[in-house]
């Protein structure tokens, strides 16, 4: 048990140290920006959706708010897409809200419906379609690089 303990521990450290710069790092950026009850609360608002050729995208959080990191809900008729499949260097997360979705990554497809979370890893071809006769809402999740 001790000699566990002796490899477990430096391990450990060594894994958590980047992890703790990061939180410095972070923090201290937090703390030039001022978070208020005001602009920490971002209620739907449909006079700033963005209208899209497939439906209305709205940005609950932007890339501008913290550090790249976003949340925004896009809304796609029946039968569209946002965008055909593509590729880019960040991950995403997408959150199905209502209606079905078809998900394409990599050459798949597959068709999903609300509460289901679909991931998107770095640089792999995919996208989203309504595959439904309903709106399709969703969340995506992503961080823009700076």
């Amino acid at each position: 048990m001790k000699n566990t303990t002796r490899v477990a521990l430096p391990l450990l450290l060594l894994l958590l140290a980047p992890a703790a710069v990061y939180v410095r790092r972070q923090s201290a950026a937090q703390q030039a920006r001022k978070f208020t009850i005001e602009n920490c609360v971002n209620e739907f608002d449909a006079k700033k959706v963005e209208k899209t050729a497939a439906g209305y995208q709205y940005w609950f959080v932007d890339k501008n708010f913290l550090d790249g990191r976003t949340l925004k809900l896009s809304s796609v008729e029946p039968g569209k897409a946002t965008h055909e499949p593509h590729r880019h260097a960040e991950d995403e997360f997408f959150f199905i809200l209502e209606g079905r979705a078809e998900f394409f990554l990599d050459g798949k497809t597959r068709v999903v419906g609300p509460q289901t979370s679909l991931y998107c890893p770095p640089n792999q071809e995919h996208g989203i379609r309504n595959a439904g006769d309903t709106v399709l809402k969703y969340l995506v999740v992503k961080k823009y690089e700076k």
